[in-house]
């Protein structure tokens, strides 16, 4: 089956949102616990994860799943307690 042009394009960006904060992080230039860096891994986890279901397939699609729900936690937690999130960067 072949994925069309639009799909992998999309696919791509998304890839690039995840990996440049990884990168980032690693770098330790991206604080893990800033909004950026969370929505960055959140949207691109769940484009990713949209993007295993056609064609479906079940590791990836776990993978960038879950990828997406523990980045949703780590966001909305991120957005409650940006108080909280600025003293412990300290």
């Amino acid at each position: 089956m072949q994925v069309p042009l639009a799909q992998q394009i999309v696919s791509f960006a998304a890839a690039m949102l995840v990996l440049v904060a990884y990168i980032g992080h690693q770098a330790k230039r991206v604080d893990s616990s800033r909004i950026a860096y969370n929505l960055s891994n959140a949207a691109g986890g769940a484009v990713l994860a949209w993007a295993a279901l056609h064609p479906f397939q079940w590791g990836f699609f776990v993978l960038e799943g879950t990828w997406c729900i523990v980045s949703l936690i780590a966001l909305l937690r991120a957005l409650r307690l940006p108080s909280l999130s600025r003293k412990e960067n300290r």
